[in-house]
């Protein structure tokens, strides 16, 4: 029952007992080791002890390789992502700028292959019809208007080579463009010749006009000369 206490629960059993002993009773228990009190190690206990921190230090000591081997490896992944980072940005400017100059050189080339296509073209035509001509045929009655047709077509000729001339320095022999040890020209005609001086302009003009006036003149000659026969 709760609250309900024995007599005996107040009665001090050890000092009962020791009440009923003997002084010297008394004196001899004093003086006995208690259950509980601490001894000495024992040589197997000290080499159990000795055993278990050896162990601990092999563990602690494999931790720390352990954790030795996770940091080389990351500063190993850390300096990898540096240098990729770093050499996709290097390539990247490398390659965008290369892509344009590429871009821009092409696009030149392309001009310039398309420039050389007309000349080529033109410069055909202008041998094909040299070519057709034929002295041989003229007669007596057609000499004078053949003889001006074919000086015309000479001159036309030649006016297509200088123009050729000028687009293509190789073609005059003392040019730095020759083909296939030095790339094309890349400057347009009209920028070359706004770069030229007026001495060279009037030269490139009357080099241009003079056939054109050689072959006016040869016609009003003619026609004055049937003019005349007439």
């Amino acid at each position: 029952m709760a609250g309900y206490y024995d007599d005996s629960d107040f009665v001090d059993t050890d000092y009962q007992t020791q009440k009923g002993m003997s002084p010297s009773a008394q004196a001899v228990k004093e003086h006995q080791p208690s259950a509980t009190a601490s001894h000495a190690p024992t040589r197997e206990e000290l080499n159990k002890k000795v055993s278990e921190a050896q162990a601990q230090l092999a563990a602690l000591q494999q931790e720390q390789e352990e954790l030795e081997r996770q940091r080389i490896a990351l500063e190993e992944s850390r300096r990898r992502q540096a240098e990729f980072q770093t050499g996709r940005q290097e390539m990247n400017e490398h390659l965008v700028r290369g892509i344009g100059i590429l871009e821009e050189s092409e696009f030149r080339s392309r001009q310039a292959a398309e420039q050389m296509s007309k000349t080529l073209a033109a410069l055909r035509e202008a041998k094909a019809k040299v070519s057709a001509i034929h002295e041989e045929m003229w007669t007596k009655e057609n000499y004078e208007e053949e003889l001006t047709k074919a000086l015309t077509t000479i001159e036309n000729a030649r006016m297509e080579w200088n123009a050729a001339q000028l687009k293509w320095d190789f073609l005059s022999g003392s040019g730095e463009n020759t083909p296939g040890r030095e790339k094309l020209h890349e400057k347009p005609l009209l920028e070359q010749l706004q770069e030229m001086s007026f001495k060279g302009l009037c030269k490139i003009g009357f080099a241009l006009t003079w056939p054109l006036a050689a072959a006016a003149l040869a016609a009003f000659i003619v026609m004055l000369i049937f003019v005349l026969q007439g």
